[in-house]
């Protein structure tokens, strides 16, 4: 049953939103109408959104979209000359870009020619290290200013810039050098996260690494590498740079992301897949020049990245608060920063409702929140609207081969707790059953070309893991992507979390096989199945171990500890189980596969 709206926009928000802009500009009377012109016009549509958000381009494409060599392979903004860094500096250069505040610190502003500045001083220390054009770097860091201006000074350098997430553990970073193999990494000797201070460095230690670029947090010296130093004694004096000019295909960026193999899969970003990030940003949250953009994230995850480009590029200032986004100076920051659009983990909502943390604070500065990460819970969505004083969320869902979402609402249309009111502008699926007839829930595939989709893989097959065995659409190729989705009767959607062997836990994507590979090595288990699912009323999924019983040494609670703290040590403290559940025999397919689908039916 579908529930009434719980916002719904007024005629002043509507009119002075992105989206009606482009309607008025292109005739269009209704939401539903932009939507379908965007993807039957797509050159026009997107022709229009490199304008909106002001692209910079040192020399104009030949066509926005060149599909002939198929949608697998399409070429965006063919002949153009670009660096996608340039747009994130269009604005006045005493305009606020960076609004940050540490832990049981005071709040402080950069402007952007601050920024700018410190970006072109570290793209500068990048060639006095050696680095050329074309060399990849690595960040393993909390997000902070120097982490946006590491990242924004790599892709300014022309070097591409790997991003880890700084909760990884050492094989989990060690496996993504491997397969870079970047010439530095940026990193920091310590985190500081509510009052305890967590070694960094020390895991780049542990591990063969390049030469490490350590940015001083805690009070502590800590002996350095031989060859590492300090962010201090890299950074150059020079605060001048040219841009390295590209082609919109040249790689920006490599992120990871799990798929049903135990290594993750390596995806690059070009110049254009900013473009994505961003035209969903002006869209869906509806980010204008002088909002102020909070994201609780890090560069290792693609809202990392999303939030730096969907900020600077829309003349919008990037919020960061340096703690834990629980407690009350949190609160207090989001307070007194005057956000204007929050961005959340459902898993972060329920530790709010939990707590009330954040009930005494005035969040009236928020015009919308977002959320994405995990299958959200209606009730704790509903709690978050409040706390604004009944402010819209815009539901987000997409990943990191994207650049962005397919699935979002906006703040045109009525707002319904933990549903989807669109596809994303730009771009079209659609859901099949098993039998892979059109329904109404189903397994959602994208029909490509779509602005951000990535085109290639470093270290897997990309044909094989997004479009091999798919099947047609009306003569049209369809992409794999791996997620449950349900459209409503009101023709809203809802999500179901995945169908294939990976799973999202606290906002993170893992693939099964990672966790059984850890798990399998604990005495007591022959064999596992790690499954991920849903509470009943909505909300993050639960991580479960199906297991096949080895030893009888241990009773149910020590197992439970031992499962716990395995998955703590070797591939993230993030990732929690809830659950061990012994079976005689794990149900298979005919052709030897875990059939984790029936064992999340079966526990459900």
């Amino acid at each position: 049953m579908t529930k009434k709206a719980f916002w719904i926009p007024d005629e002043e928000i509507i009119k002075s939103s992105n989206i009606y802009k482009m309607m008025l500009k292109n005739g269009l009377e209704s939401y539903p109408d932009f939507w379908k012109w965007s993807i039957k016009n797509k050159n026009e549509f997107w022709s229009q959104t490199v304008d909106n958000l002001g692209i910079q381009l040192q020399k104009k494409y030949d066509s926005i979209l060149d599909a002939n060599s198929g949608v697998e392979d399409p070429q965006w903004l063919k002949g153009a000359q670009l660096n996608i860094v340039d747009s994130c500096f269009q604005n006045q250069d005493n305009a606020i870009a960076v609004i940050f505040q540490k832990e049981n610190g005071n709040i402080e502003k950069v402007t952007q020619k601050q920024l700018e500045h410190l970006v072109n001083k570290i793209a500068n220390g990048l060639r006095d290290l050696g680095l050329e054009k074309g060399d990849p770097i690595a960040i393993d860091m909390s997000m902070t200013l120097e982490a946006v201006s590491i990242y924004l000074a790599g892709i300014k350098a022309g070097n591409p810039v790997v991003t880890i997430a700084d909760s990884f553990t050492p094989n989990e970073i060690e496996i993504r050098l491997k397969i870079t193999k970047p010439k530095v990494i940026f990193t920091q000797d310590v985190l500081q996260r509510v009052g305890k201070t967590l070694p960094l460095y020390e895991k780049i230690k542990e591990i063969k690494s390049p030469k490490a670029v350590v940015i001083k947090v805690g009070n502590n010296k800590i002996p350095l590498r031989k060859n590492d130093l300090y962010f201090k004694d890299f950074l150059s004096e020079n605060d001048q740079f040219i841009t390295e000019i590209q082609n919109p295909d040249d790689i920006i960026t490599v992120l990871f992301s799990s798929g049903t193999t135990g290594e993750p899969k390596a995806i690059p970003w070009t110049h254009t897949t900013p473009i994505k990030g961003a035209s969903d940003g002006y869209y869906h949250q509806n980010i204008q020049e002088k909002d102020i953009v909070c994201w609780p994230t890090n560069l290792g995850w693609m809202m990392g990245p999303w939030l730096v480009f969907a900020a600077l590029i829309n003349k919008a200032s990037i919020a960061l608060y340096y703690g834990a986004p629980m407690g009350k100076e949190f609160g207090s920051f989001i307070q007194n920063a005057k956000i204007t659009m929050l961005g959340v983990v459902p898993s972060i909502v329920r530790n709010w409702k939990n707590t009330g943390s954040m009930e005494s604070y005035d969040w009236k500065a928020i015009k919308c929140f977002s959320s994405t990460g995990e299958v959200s819970n209606p009730e704790e969505m509903e709690y978050l609207m409040q706390l604004a004083n009944n402010k819209p969320i815009i539901e987000y869902c997409g990943g990191t081969e994207i650049g962005g979402g397919y699935l979002a609402s906006t703040v045109v249309q009525p707002n319904i707790a933990s549903t989807f009111s669109t596809q994303t502008l730009g771009g079209e699926f659609i859901l099949l059953d098993e039998d892979e007839n059109i329904a109404k829930k189903g397994e959602l595939f994208l029909i490509p070309p779509i602005m951000g989709l990535s085109n290639t893989l470093l270290n897997q097959d990309h044909h094989k893991v997004y479009f091999d065995g798919t099947p047609k659409y009306e003569g049209k190729t369809l992409r794999r992507h791996g997620d449950e989705v349900e459209q409503l009767k009101n023709g809203y959607y809802r999500m179901h979390g995945r169908v294939d062997d990976a799973m999202n836990l606290g906002g993170i994507k893992v693939s099964s096989i990672q966790i059984e590979e850890i798990v399998n090595q604990l005495a007591f288990i022959k064999e596992s199945a790690a499954i991920a699912v849903s509470p009943k009323d909505g909300g993050p999924g639960k991580l479960l171990i199906y297991y096949v019983e080895n030893s009888k040494k241990l009773n149910t609670e020590e197992r439970l500890i031992e499962a716990k703290q395995v998955i703590r040590k070797q591939l993230n403290p993030l990732f929690k189980v809830s659950d061990l559940v012994k079976i005689d025999v794990l149900p298979r397919t005919a052709s030897g596969k875990v059939m984790r689908r029936k064992l999340r039916d079966v526990y459900s």
